[in-house]
């Protein structure tokens, strides 16, 4: 089903659908998710029969009781989340002796001096996607060995889909030594359009796929159905879980330059956002309330495609991004 809310200061409505399947080869469907404004999120469980369900379950249910990410709040931060993501991490440890874990990806829609911004945060191989002003792009970055491969230079990312070690995450909750999460903070422009989904989706369609099914279905349920569906007749090889966001009265605009967008028909760009440099001079440039979300975490700052009337925040930056000294990334 879809939902559709309209909040705080900066105006932004959201209109959002969401499913999940358990594919064609699962007993079980160890994916949890959570759609409910401001927070978007979908977790994968590993650890096997039982134990991933437990691991997914639980994460979505830490998050859920934060006050920060409770409906109508706009001001949860990278360090509330983080804080929030080792609650989840410990939980999980305690109710399965560290033999399950889950990975975590979604974003929660936050405001700075009332101009809104996506939130993005991710721990492993689930994804999050933009389609924006007709540009579709994976904001995420994967945790995974392919990944490494592929930033190595020793794989191709059509290599990777196929890749006997494609399943192996580096970072996960619930198990493991790694659990920071890694972050984005993107303005939110007119008729965005955010796919968050498990690896069940995008270990069986490539990103042309998604694209189209992104850029042609106007309704937001209408979009997961599909790739849902998508997923299963290319082989729904794991379980599938999709969430699909649509903004919409940014600033008052009209939601049409996603879907309307000519570039919606062209070919996909690069496939994920690079993991960017440390630059340490950006920082005063930055609000003082996103300086602080950026303690402790890995902060990645994009700024619009084109320039809204968005404070001076993402202008200095150009595409770059800063991280704490204190970098987990």
């Amino acid at each position: 089903m879809d939902d559709m809310k309209g909040a705080a200061s900066s105006g932004v409505r959201l209109a959002f659908g969401f499913g999940t399947d358990r594919g064609l080869r699962r007993e079980l469907n160890e994916d949890s998710f959570l759609a409910a404004d401001p927070l978007f999120t979908v977790a994968d469980g590993m650890g096997g029969h039982e134990a991933g369900e437990v691991a997914s379950r639980e994460c979505v249910e830490v998050l859920s009781q934060q006050r920060l990410l409770s409906a109508g709040c706009r001001e949860a931060t990278a360090a509330d989340l983080q804080q929030a993501l080792r609650q989840a991490d410990a939980r999980i440890r305690e109710l399965t002796n560290a033999r399950a874990g889950t990975t975590v990806s979604g974003v929660v829609l936050v405001e700075e001096r009332t101009v809104p911004y996506w939130l993005v945060f991710n721990v492993g191989d689930s994804r999050t996607y933009r389609l924006s002003q007709g540009n579709f792009s994976q904001i995420s970055v994967d945790h995974s060995e392919v990944q490494e491969l592929v930033d190595a230079g020793l794989i191709t990312p059509e290599e990777a889909l196929v890749h006997p070690r494609r399943h192996v995450v580096t970072r996960a909750l619930g198990t493991g030594s790694v659990t920071e999460a890694d972050f984005w903070l993107v303005p939110v422009e007119e008729g965005d359009r955010i796919l968050i989904c498990s690896d069940g989706l995008s270990g069986e369609l490539g990103d042309e796929q998604i694209h189209r099914v992104m850029s042609t279905l106007r309704h937001p349920q209408d979009a997961v159905d599909s790739l849902i569906q998508a997923a299963l007749r290319s082989g729904g090889r794991d379980n599938i879980t999709v969430i699909v966001v649509d903004a919409s009265n940014v600033f008052g605009g009209a939601a049409e330059q996603t879907l309307n967008n000519p570039k919606s028909a062209e070919s996909v760009p690069e496939d994920t956002l690079p993991r960017m440099p440390i630059i340490e001079d950006v920082l005063e440039s930055i609000p003082a309330s996103v300086r602080e979300a950026g303690q402790n975490t890995d902060l990645k700052l994009q700024p619009p495609s084109h320039a809204p009337a968005v404070p001076a925040m993402a202008a200095p930056v150009q595409a770059t991004a800063f991280s704490p000294k204190e970098n987990h990334g």
